[in-house]
C-alpha cells in the first residue's frame, strides 16, 4: 500500500464511497441514516505483525505488496501501527542488530500495544531457544518495559506474562480487559470504543435478558451487560473463555454466565433438540431474552442460528462483513425492521467496512 493512500489528507476520500456502498446495498430494506465513525487517520492499529529481513549485517522489518508477493518492502517506519509500537519499533531493531543471541534466525516480531499504555512483543525463531536467549531477552524485556516472549517450534518461553490489560471509559465508565497473545482482540482501540459506546447507546432501556453468541474475550459482554437483567454468553474458544471470565470479576459484572457452545448448538439448545452437558448449571428456562447480540465471523450468522434470532424481540448486531449481514437481513425481513445503523471504519485505507444494525420485531 503506497504511503500517499495511508495519508491522512485522502482519509475522508477513502471512506466516503465505502459508506455511500453501505447505503446502497441496504437502502431496500429501509435503512435509517447511519451513524458514521472515523478512525484516527493515523496510528489506529493496536496489533501489527512483521518478517525480520536479514541482508548483510543488518536486519529491517518487511512486509510484501499482495501484486509482488515475492519482493520483501523494507519498512522504517509504519504509520498504521499505534505510536507506542512505532516508537518500539527502531529501538527493537537496533537491539536486535547489536545481539547475535537475539538476531540469529530471528524469522518474525509481532507487537501487541494497548491504550493503556502496556505492550508485548513476541519474538519468533527458526531455532531453539536456550539460557542465552533468554538472559539477553530480559534484558531487552527491561530497557524497554514491556513483556516479551520467545518462540520457536513446540517452544514459548514467556518472560513475564502472555497477556496484556486494556484500559479505557466508555461512557464515563473504566472498562479493563485482559488480551492473550494470540488470541483475537479488536485490531483499532479507538474504533472498538466507539463500537461499545453505539452498542451500549441502543441496549440503553431495552431491559429484559440478554442472549450473546460469539462473545470473545468479553468485549461486548463486559460492556453492554449493565444494561440487562442477566446475559448468557455463548464462545467456543476455551481461552477466549478464561479471558472473558477474567474480564468479567476484573469489572465487577456479576450478572453473566457463559456456556462453551457454538451458535448451532446453542439453537438447538433453545429448541430444546437435545440436552448439553455444558449447559448443566445453566436453567434456560429461567431466562426472559428479550435481545440477542451477535458479533459473527466474516460468513455472518448460518440457517439455523437465522431460524432461532428470527424469535427475538431485537437483534443487535455488529458486523465485519456488510455483504454476509445484508443476506442475513434479507432473511429476517419478514419478522424484523432496522431501527438503528452504524458503520464503523475499523480498516481505513481499505475496502472493509465494520457495521452494526439494531433490528426489531415487526408489529
Amino acid at each position: 500500500m503506497s504511503q500517499t493512500r495511508l495519508s491522512p489528507d485522502h482519509y475522508a476520500t477513502q471512506l466516503a464511497p465505502k459508506v455511500e456502498q453501505f447505503k446502497h446495498d441496504f437502502a431496500a430494506f429501509g435503512l435509517p441514516a447511519p451513524a458514521v465513525f472515523e478512525s484516527a487517520p493515523q496510528h489506529y492499529r493496536m496489533r501489527a505483525e512483521f518478517r525480520m529481513w536479514h541482508h548483510g549485517e543488518r536486519v529491517d522489518y518487511a512486509m510484501w505488496e499482495a501484486d509482488n508477493p515475492k519482493q520483501p518492502v523494507l519498512l522504517q517506519d509504519f504509520p498504521t501501527a499505534s505510536a507506542a509500537i512505532c516508537e518500539a519499533m527502531p529501538v527493537l531493531r537496533d537491539a536486535v542488530i547489536a545481539s547475535p543471541e537475539l538476531k540469529r534466525k530471528l524469522f518474525q516480531v509481532n507487537f501487541l500495544s494497548t491504550l493503556s499504555g502496556e505492550m508485548l512483543i513476541t519474538l519468533i525463531y527458526h531455532r531453539r531457544l536456550d539460557e542465552a536467549w533468554e538472559a539477553a531477552a530480559r534484558e531487552l524485556a527491561a530497557k524497554m518495559q514491556v513483556m516479551l516472549i520467545g518462540r520457536s517450534h513446540k517452544q514459548k518461553i514467556v518472560l513475564e506474562r502472555d497477556w496484556v490489560l486494556e484500559a479505557f471509559e466508555v461512557d464515563g465508565r473504566p472498562l479493563r480487559y485482559q488480551q492473550i497473545e494470540g488470541s483475537f482482540s479488536q485490531p483499532n482501540g479507538g474504533m472498538n470504543r466507539q463500537m461499545l459506546g453505539w452498542a451500549c447507546q441502543q441496549a440503553k432501556g431495552l431491559g429484559g435478558d440478554l442472549l450473546e453468541l460469539y462473545c470473545g474475550n468479553g468485549n461486548f459482554t463486559v460492556a453492554l451487560a449493565p444494561h440487562f437483567e442477566r446475559v448468557l454468553a455463548t464462545e467456543v474458544s476455551k481461552s477466549s473463555v478464561r479471558a472473558a471470565a477474567y474480564n468479567l470479576e476484573a469489572n465487577g459484572v456479576t450478572n453473566v454466565a457463559f456456556a462453551r457452545l457454538s451458535s448451532d448448538e446453542m439453537s438447538d439448545a433453545l429448541a430444546r433438540v437435545r440436552p448439553f452437558r455444558r449447559l448443566k448449571d445453566i436453567d434456560l428456562d429461567s431466562y426472559h431474552f428479550s435481545t440477542l447480540f451477535v458479533d459473527p465471523p466474516r460468513s455472518g450468522l448460518d440457517d439455523t442460528t437465522l431460524k432461532m434470532a428470527a424469535g427475538f424481540d431485537r437483534i443487535l448486531y455488529i458486523s465485519c462483513n456488510p455483504q454476509t449481514l445484508r443476506d442475513n437481513v434479507e432473511a429476517l425481513q419478514a419478522t424484523h425492521r432496522i431501527d438503528a445503523a452504524a458503520v464503523f471504519d475499523q480498516f481505513p485505507y481499505t475496502h472493509h467496512l465494520e457495521c452494526g444494525l439494531l433490528l426489531s420485531r415487526k408489529a
